[in-house]
């Protein structure tokens, strides 16, 4: 009797397995048909995935830039002599947290083989983690607690973020990913705004700002499971052996001769972040020191400046990402926005005035907005092998992880050189038109 049973198992899994290969080859041919069934989406289930994709981009964001984007600044304003400097330490150390997560969690979560799913598990367990870690970096009591539980917090949101992500390759029809992908979009350019406002309205409370940043970490996560159809086991799908060579070979990037536009996609993504979070992570410095205002007048500028860049932001994704789907374009969105952002940058640049702020609010968020909403959907695009999605779509998020990184680092060494702003704004501006130059160079995306 044990025997049959186990052979009618493994006939049911080799059945599955042959079930979801068909799958694929089905959704290869027709970007209605989703890789997970072989079906089309229901009107149901494009609202799911489309509420799911929205709240997981708001939830975590407001709860990072909440923190990163003005509580840290704050806080550090009255902790330490060279605050910039240690926002530069922050990002290069959140970012190698970031890098490693993304990368490790979105292979393994490639590897996973669980009943709840390849993804579902790694998004559970980071929610946790980013929430607990996010709340801890708000009451931090010195710089040094500061920059360790902000990187641990980047650790838990990667966690998420790669196997939620993969989520567009593995089941979602590429008819609709950039659509998809507008909505991840909107909610992240919304929530950014939305946690700097939520920061500034608590900038008195501490502990308050603290619970808000980690509950709305931990929310991210279990939105997202929540909403979106459930994953479908991942029990039938073929296993390696297991060993440490295996688990080596499997961190391997794809070849660079045979993925040109890959790397081109890598490359335009760097630099897009690293000229946006040049600026971004200084704003507050930005008002105060090039501006001129005092750190409550700033709280006020930054306020309004995060209710425009909230709303701009989502004009750009209402209109771009379902567009590009039906143009069955990626790049043309993606130019736009690299001369919206440049121009956005340059308006404190060329008026240190709070209009000046207020314009970069505008012009750059629709920019960021405009481009983040095709952004995932270029990068499932260019993947050369489903299969190790996660994976590789991890290396790809490595360039966000690289630009928040790198970013602050440029805009604090030119501050300290220089002893102000403008020579970062060029640079910004410039990082900027060349990452649009390397995604217009991708031969196999329109």
């Amino acid at each position: 009797m044990s025997g049959t049973n186990e052979a009618t198992e493994d006939i049911s899994r080799e059945q599955r397995l042959d079930k979801y290969r068909v799958a694929i080859e089905k959704a290869e041919k027709d970007p209605s048909l989703s890789p997970e069934t072989g079906l089309p989406f229901s009107k149901t289930t494009i609202i799911r995935y489309g509420i799911a994709f929205l709240g997981f981009g708001i939830f975590w964001m407001v709860g990072i830039n909440a923190v990163s984007a003005f509580i840290i600044p704050l806080r550090l304003k009255t902790m330490v002599h060279n605050p910039e400097s240690v926002i530069a330490i922050n990002g290069v150390v959140s970012s190698v947290f970031s890098l490693l997560s993304n990368l490790i969690f979105g292979n393994f979560s490639d590897r996973t083989r669980s009943r709840f799913g390849r993804r579902t598990p790694w998004i559970i367990v980071g929610a946790i983690v980013g929430g607990v870690f996010m709340f801890l970096t708000g009451i931090a009591p010195n710089a040094f607690c500061i920059v360790a539980f902000f990187g641990l917090a980047m650790a838990g949101l990667n966690m998420m973020i790669a196997p939620v992500v993969a989520f567009l390759s593995d089941r979602v029809p590429s008819g609709i990913r950039a659509t998809m992908s507008a909505f991840y979009g909107a909610g992240s350019t919304v929530g950014a705004p939305l946690g700097t406002l939520l920061a500034t309205q608590l900038m008195n409370n501490r502990t308050m700002s603290a619970v808000c940043a980690g509950a709305f970490m931990l929310a991210s996560g279990i939105f997202v499971i929540l909403i979106i159809p459930r994953e479908h086991s991942a029990d039938f799908l073929p296993q390696d052996s297991g060993t440490l060579k295996d688990i080596a070979m499997s961190f391997k990037p794809p070849v660079f001769k045979a993925n040109h536009d890959f790397y081109k996609a890598f490359c335009g993504r760097l630099c897009m972040l690293m000229g946006y979070q040049m600026i971004s992570a200084y704003q507050l410095y930005i008002v105060t020191d090039h501006v001129g205002q005092d750190t409550k007048t700033a709280a006020k500028t930054i306020a309004v400046m995060s209710v425009i860049s909230m709303v701009v932001s989502l004009l750009g994704p209402v209109v771009s990402g379902p567009l590009s789907d039906i143009l069955n374009r990626r790049k043309v969105p993606v130019f736009i926005a690299s001369v919206l952002f440049a121009i956005g940058i340059a308006m404190p640049w060329i008026m240190p005035t709070t209009m000046g702020m207020y314009l970069y609010a505008g012009l750059a968020g629709l920019g960021y907005g405009v481009y983040s909403s095709v952004d995932q959907a270029l990068n499932v695009d260019v993947l050369s092998n489903k299969e190790e999605a996660g994976k590789d779509l991890g290396i790809l998020n490595l360039a966000t992880t690289l630009g928040q990184m790198i970013g602050p680092v440029v805009t604090s060494t030119i501050v300290n050189i220089t002893g102000g702003y403008p020579v970062a704004f060029a640079t910004s501006i410039c990082l900027a038109i060349l990452g649009s130059v390397f995604i217009l160079s991708i031969r196999g995306v329109r």
